[in-house]
């Protein structure tokens, strides 16, 4: 038999989760990199239930960042990021900087992990060239660019004569994440790292452990290269739609509402028929 007071609750607990679900998005309309949240509803034994789809990983329009080295990525893929215990994450947020040491950091201090480059533009092996191919790992055979491990970008200066790795006057990031030493004036360019980038079969249901920090789990597949470009200067804006968010927002009130005199009416009904019984 179905209960319609259980019925009622379940449908309000269902329309609240929504209704949490869409003012995030709404609240995250300005944050960098911010994937929008997705939802649906499931028949239930008693009332509904509220199922979490994949994330929206449609592209976010560019938005003006703090300086060179803030960085977007234009299409699929997703920056590398290490913390200092070693764990690697994956983000769309390039709000990276220079520390004190010249290493490309994030607000949190996570080191942006790219590949060293040779001056023929070739990446080099910075380690173990049979490296276990473990998830969580941008490198393994089963998912990555080849077994070439990824290394932080380090730009220091030189405190003797102002120049970055002590002889280049400034450093430029290529569409393809190419980060080059420029010398003598411009007439000189050499390649020294390449920006990271990986991708997943399905980025929508990676794990978020941190604020727009993701780890991939079983149902998003492996890391594998991303095959977007890299813009300097600006980031990615939410992905949010505003107007859509608004309209549900909207009609999740309306649940809430009509769920709450429902209640209300069940309760004063059960209230009524106790009191007859008495």
């Amino acid at each position: 038999m179905i209960d319609p007071f259980i019925t009622a609750l379940n449908t309000q607990k269902a329309a609240l989760g929504w209704f949490d679900s869409l003012a995030s998005n709404m609240t995250n309309m300005y944050t960098p990199g911010f994937r929008e949240k997705k939802s649906n509803f499931g028949d239930f034994v008693n009332g509904v239930q509220l199922f979490e789809l994949p994330r929206n990983e449609y592209q976010g329009k560019s938005m003006p960042g703090r300086g060179p080295n803030s960085l977007m990525v234009e299409g699929k893929g997703y920056f590398v990021v290490r913390k200092p215990d070693g764990k690697l994450l994956y983000t769309r947020v390039g709000d990276f900087d220079f520390n004190a040491e010249g290493s490309l950091v994030n607000p949190q201090g996570y080191s942006v992990q790219g590949y060293l480059l040779g001056e023929d533009g070739q990446m080099v092996n910075t380690g173990d060239s049979n490296a276990s191919p473990a998830a969580n790992n941008p490198n393994h055979s089963a998912g990555g660019p080849g077994h070439i491990p990824t290394t932080e970008i380090n730009l220091w200066m030189d405190p003797s004569n102002g120049k970055f790795l002590g002889k280049y006057d400034e450093y430029k990031v290529k569409s393809d994440g190419t980060v080059v030493g420029v010398a003598d004036q411009g007439k000189v360019t050499t390649p020294l790292y390449k920006v990271a980038l990986v991708n997943f079969i399905s980025p929508g249901l990676m794990g978020m452990p941190e604020d727009q920090m993701f780890e991939p789990t079983k149902l998003s597949g492996e890391p594998v290269e991303g095959s977007g470009e890299v813009r300097s200067g600006v980031l990615e804006s939410s992905n949010t739609d505003f107007r859509t968010n608004a309209n549900y927002l909207a009609q999740a009130k309306l649940q809430l509402d009509v769920t709450s005199k429902l209640i209300s009416t069940n309760k004063t009904l059960l209230e009524e028929a106790l009191r007859l019984i008495q």
